[in-house]
Order: C-alpha cells, then sequence, then structure tokens
C-alpha cells in the first residue's frame, strides 16, 4: 500500500500542522520547506503523491510541478492556494496537477485529495510493476517449477493472493515451501519493493511483532507456523493489523488452524481474519510429475552454489524419484539433489532401474492425484473426469496411497 506523501511549503507552522494530520490518518509525510529540498525526491520510482504549496521563495510550486511533469508525468500533484491564486491553479490542472486546495484548508479535505491520488499512484506502480515482470516472467513462473496443472494453479493462486493486498494464510505439509509461496507472493505484489521479513512465531512477544512490522513498514512480515504463536502475542496482532496498515501479513502453518481455534488455543477473531484469503501448498505426491523438473531445478542450483559442473540425469533416476512418496516433500527432495549433485547420492542413482509395470503405477499415481486436486478432493467429481466407476476409482486410490481427504483445502 503506498502511503507516502512529499509535503512542501515554506510556512513551517502550515508544514508541521498538515505533516501532523498526514501522520495521524496513517500516511508518511517527507517535510520539505522549498523546491530545492523536494526535488531529490521526485522521479518514476516516488511512490507516492506531491502536496505544495504555490507561493514560495525561489522556485516556486509552478516550478516544482513542471519538474514532476518531466520526471514522471504520472506523479500526481496537488497544489495549495492562497486566495488570488485559485484561477492559476486551475490553468495548473490543465498543465497537468492533480487537484488544488485552497487554504487555509481542513486536515479533512487534505486527506480525502491525498488518498484519491494515493489510490491512482498505486494503479500506476502496479501497472508498471506488472509490465516490467510481463516482460522477464513474473516471480511465480521463475520461481515455481513445474508443468502440471496443480503448479499452474498455485501460481495461479499466488497471483490472486498477491493482487488482493489482504492477509493471506498458507497451508500445506511439512517440507512444503510455505514460506516459498509467501515470497513469491510478496515479489508480485505492489510491496515487492520493500522489505520481506520472515520471522518464527514460536515464542514471539508483542514487542517483538512490533518491531517485524516496523521493519517491514511498506513490505510484507511472513509468520511462520503461526499455530505456535503465543496467545498474548495473538491478541497484540490483532492490534497491529489495525494499527499498522502499511505492512502486510502472511502467515504459513502445517496445522490444522481452525481446530486450533475450536479448541481454544488460537484467537477466533485471528483465525477468521486470516482464513479470509487462504492458499494451499500441494504436497509433492499430489503433482509427481513435477519432480523431475524440480529435482533438475535443484540440482542446477547446488552446482551453481557450489561452482560445479551440472551432470547428466538418466531417464531411470527421474522414474524413481517419481515413484518415491515425499514425506518431507520438497525441502526432501531438494535435499536429495544437493547430494546428487555433489556425487553423494549413490543410494538413489544406482536404484534399480524401473521396469513397464512400476513405470505405468507412477503414471496412474500421478494422474488420479492429479484429478483429485483438480476437484478439490471430491471423489465422485475426479472419478467421472477420469471416467472411471466410482468402486475401480477408490480401488485404484487404495492401491497408490491416496486419500481424497489429503486434497481438500
Amino acid at each position: 500500500m503506498i502511503r507516502r506523501v512529499l509535503f512542501v511549503d515554506d510556512d513551517r507552522a502550515v508544514r508541521e500542522a498538515l505533516g501532523q494530520t498526514l501522520e495521524l490518518a496513517g500516511l508518511r509525510p517527507t517535510l520539505a520547506s522549498s523546491y530545492i529540498e523536494a526535488k531529490d525526491h521526485i522521479g518514476p520510482a516516488f511512490e507516492g503523491v506531491v502536496v505544495t504549496d504555490i507561493r514560495m521563495p525561489g522556485k516556486d510550486g509552478f516550478a516544482l510541478l513542471d519538474l514532476v511533469q518531466k520526471a514522471d508525468p504520472d506523479l500526481p500533484v496537488i497544489l495549495l492556494t492562497g486566495e488570488g491564486d485559485v484561477p492559476m491553479a486551475v490553468r495548473a490542472m490543465a498543465g497537468g496537477a492533480f487537484d488544488f486546495l485552497e487554504k487555509p484548508c481542513s486536515g479533512k479535505d487534505l486527506l480525502a485529495v491525498v488518498e484519491k491520488a494515493l489510490e491512482l499512484r498505486a494503479r500506476v506502480m502496479e501497472t508498471r510493476l506488472f509490465k516490467r515482470e510481463g516482460k522477464r516472467g513474473d516471480a511465480a513462473a521463475r520461481i515455481l517449477v513445474g508443468h502440471s496443472p496443480v503448479a499452474e494453479e498455485l501460481r495461479e493462486s499466488a497471483r490472486r493472493a498477491a493482487r488482493s493486498g489482504a492477509e493471506v494464510l498458507i497451508t500445506g505439509a511439512p517440507g512444503a515451501g510455505n514460506s516459498k509461496i509467501a515470497e513469491v507472493i510478496h515479489l508480485l505484489s505492489t510491496h515487492a519493493r520493500r522489505p520481506f521479513v520472515k520471522r518464527a512465531a514460536a515464542g514471539l512477544d508483542a514487542s517483538a511483532l512490533e518491531a517485524g512490522f516496523a521493519q517491514a513498514e511498506g513490505g510484507t512480515l511472513y509468520l511462520d507456523e503461526v499455530a505456535d504463536l503465543p496467545q498474548p502475542a495473538q491478541f497484540a496482532l490483532i492490534e497491529l493489523l489495525e494499527t499498522r496498515p502499511a505492512t502486510r501479513l502472511i502467515a504459513g502453518t502445517y496445522r490444522d488452524l481452525g481446530a486450533q481455534a475450536r479448541a481454544g488455543r488460537f484467537h477466533p477473531d485471528l483465525y477468521w481474519r486470516l482464513e479470509a484469503l487462504r492458499l494451499r501448498v500441494p504436497s509433492l505426491s499430489q503433482r509427481p510429475e513435477d519432480i523431475p523438473d524440480l529435482f533438475r531445478h535443484y540440482v542446477a542450483t547446488a552446482c551453481e552454489q557450489a561452482n560445479l559442473a551440472i551432470p547428466e540425469i538418466p531417464p531411470d533416476l527421474s522414474a524413481a524419484l517419481m515413484a518415491r512418496d515425499w514425506p518431507g516433500n520438497s525441502r526432501a527432495l531438494m535435499s536429495e539433489a544437493m547430494r546428487f549433485a555433489m556425487g553423494l547420492g549413490a543410494q538413489t542413482a544406482q536404484a534399480q532401474p524401473l521396469g513397464l509395470n512400476e513405470r505405468m503405477a507412477s503414471v496412474e499415481k500421478s494422474l488420479l492425484a492429479e484429478a483429485l486436486a483438480h476437484a478439490g478432493g471430491n471423489a465422485t467429481e475426479a472419478a467421472a473426469a477420469l471416467k472411471l466407476p466410482r468402486k475401480t476409482f477408490y480401488d485404484k486410490l487404495a492401491r497408490h496411497g491416496l486419500r481424497p481427504e489429503d486434497y481438500r483445502g
């Protein structure tokens, strides 16, 4: 959320009074007394709006408006006018000013115009960000590896969460990569150029939470395993969400947070606030066809970090990896990739090659998991999509150790 305001006025009393009004409204004013002080803040990267008096010694508000128009025509400028300056201000609006206010102006009138200008600036900055990301592939495409429909749905879910701007609850099995998804959401959002701060929820108190919000000001605070957040800190977090809106909260958990709330171990108000936007990270068992892609990606990353040549990955190894259950999910696969990259993965690499039956079973398991994921764990819909009788479908699920409830959000 863009909250910055560059406020320029040579009258110290006006500057400090209206600056305080902006600050009390949760905005982040930068106060300047002249064109010279203000000009260094102006540019396409400025995430805010400009409010400037027209009449100032030296270069005046019109000169500052001209500077803004040359540096970034989409940066809103609000002019403060004296009684005789209104006709000039009207002409200035035709020349690119966003709006004007007649002095003395009330705090209410100032905030109303500033909020409109900030909304416009936020849309401009978001559009620019998406255009830049579109040229090189956005963070979801670059970071979330996999070609399966389940992987593509995960990328789309991250994009939707990023656009919303609301708090997000990320759930998934241990090792599924909750924190990575949180970072992707941050990079896709309008907060991308602000800090991404990660904290383990266990043991946090109110002061540590407040420090985290301050450090992530204007960006994103990620709380890992939020179910472990002590109850006094849960109360503090609810208050911080109300009083520090510039910082976005994303929380991750591997547990059933609803059950924790019903058992009285998690504040229900906080649970429902997080539950409003929930994103579930699929386990590797739900997308086995992505395992070879992920393994290659992790091997390449490990080799780059260790300055090693990337080894060839034999097809038999990829098939063996797909046949494994991976209860540790991406984290376990990453460890396997690191061992392989360093020549230490002998046990996996030397495993007996899979025969045709084993490979066919691996493909069947992948198709069953994909159908369940698409149906949100609804076995009837999944069976219909695969054109299988319900009994045959359930027999196959039992044979591969798949459970519909594991695919429900």
